[in-house]
């Protein structure tokens, strides 16, 4: 039997047998489940107002939950040692580290003073280190902390992100080159989330060593479009840089939201059929590669869409509305979508609602 049908009998008998199956799994079966599985994990919040992050099945199942002090954001996890970190909205003040199969206690890590999350991070190839993107809140500055994950995740230091409000950052195939979208919003938590510069907000794209701190390269927007704020990305099968930008100037403006980086060239902004471009009224929630397909999916929430662009051509090919949609990670020739709502929408459309939870903006995909 090949790998691939043994993933699609797998799947379809999770979809058959459900959460109850699942709960009557021994631990030991249970956690061997999830080491041999493809799972996905999202960060959540409880119809009663409670916070976490799942660990769910490619039909959409919980199978494991971790509690969480706040909301959370995204996460991100690092094959070396299993582990994955959920962090914090911001702008929050923690990041929790978890494994997938429960071996080990969740670690709450708090922020150091003058700084808050801006909710995403990355480990460094070997799993030695993990860089988040934060606030330098009295100075307008962002940071990206360097984090011993050998050591308790013990802060060794930081370094700029040279911009404004860095949002996502990628660690490239190089293994040491970070990317970094600085979304150019200053915000202060004396001010919650409040946007204390659009008139002069300066959005950028970023290069940055991970060894020296050392700024590679910086691309800015045309000053026409300083409103455009860079806020997610990730890498497709060449290497090339997809990003999402959500537009903080006049509703009545129409800029393109997605755009592309390649390495020594200036930024390239996609154009889309008019009807999509203004169905994501002005926001792109999250982007996803799916990069044996050559596919790169970008969610908006405000606009109830995702669309699918084939990266060779840069071309919109498939376009869905759905309530709230925002989570998406790659998942066998396509994608699988979270909402706001507790929808999980398979890629052959197959979706599954759940009463207890609503998932929050982002989804990610974890092969053991």
């Amino acid at each position: 039997m090949t790998d691939r049908r043994r993933l699609i009998d797998r799947r379809d008998f999770l979809t058959a047998a459900g959460a109850v199956y699942l709960s009557s799994l021994a631990p030991a079966a249970l956690a061997a489940t999830l080491e041999t599985d493809a799972v996905f994990a999202t960060a959540y919040q409880r119809r009663d107002g409670a916070y976490g992050a799942a660990i769910l099945s490619e039909a959409g199942q919980i199978l494991r939950v971790v509690e969480l002090p706040d909301r959370g954001h995204d996460i991100t996890f690092d094959p070396v040692s299993g582990r994955s970190v959920v962090f914090a909205r911001q702008p929050g003040t923690f990041f929790v580290v978890f494994d997938h199969a429960g071996k080990m206690q969740p670690v709450t890590v708090q922020s150091v003073a003058g700084r808050h999350f801006f909710g995403h991070g990355v480990f460094s190839s070997d799993g030695a280190l993990l860089y988040a993107t934060e606030n330098d809140f009295d100075n307008a500055a962002g940071m990206i902390g360097v984090y011993d994950a050998g050591a308790g995740f013990a802060r060794l230091g930081e370094f700029p992100t040279h911009g404004v409000g860095p949002h996502e950052l990628l660690l490239l195939g190089d293994g040491r080159t970070i990317a970094v979208a600085n979304g150019g919003i200053e915000t202060h938590p004396d001010f919650g989330r409040a946007k204390l510069n659009l008139p002069t907000m300066k959005p950028s794209y970023a290069l940055v060593d991970r060894m020296t701190g050392d700024l590679i390269e910086k691309h800015e927007l045309p000053s026409a479009l300083h409103q455009l704020s860079i806020r997610h990305m990730d890498t497709d099968q060449t290497g090339a840089v997809w990003f999402g930008c959500q537009h903080e100037g006049p509703a009545t403006e129409r800029p393109a939201l997605v755009g592309r980086a390649v390495r020594g060239k200036e930024l390239e902004l996609i154009e889309m059929p008019e009807p999509v471009l203004s169905g994501f009224r002005n926001y792109i929630g999250s982007v996803a590669a799916n990069r044996k397909a050559g596919t790169i999916a970008v969610t908006s929430p405000q606009g109830n869409a995702f669309s699918i662009i084939d990266a060779a051509t840069a071309k919109v090919v498939a376009t869905r509305l759905l309530t709230e949609v925002c989570g998406v990670a790659p998942d066998r020739s396509g994608f699988l979508v979270t909402t706001g709502t507790g929808s999980i929408v398979e890629p052959d459309g197959r979706s599954s609602e759940d009463a207890d939870h609503v998932w929050d903006n982002h989804a990610l995909r974890i092969e053991a």
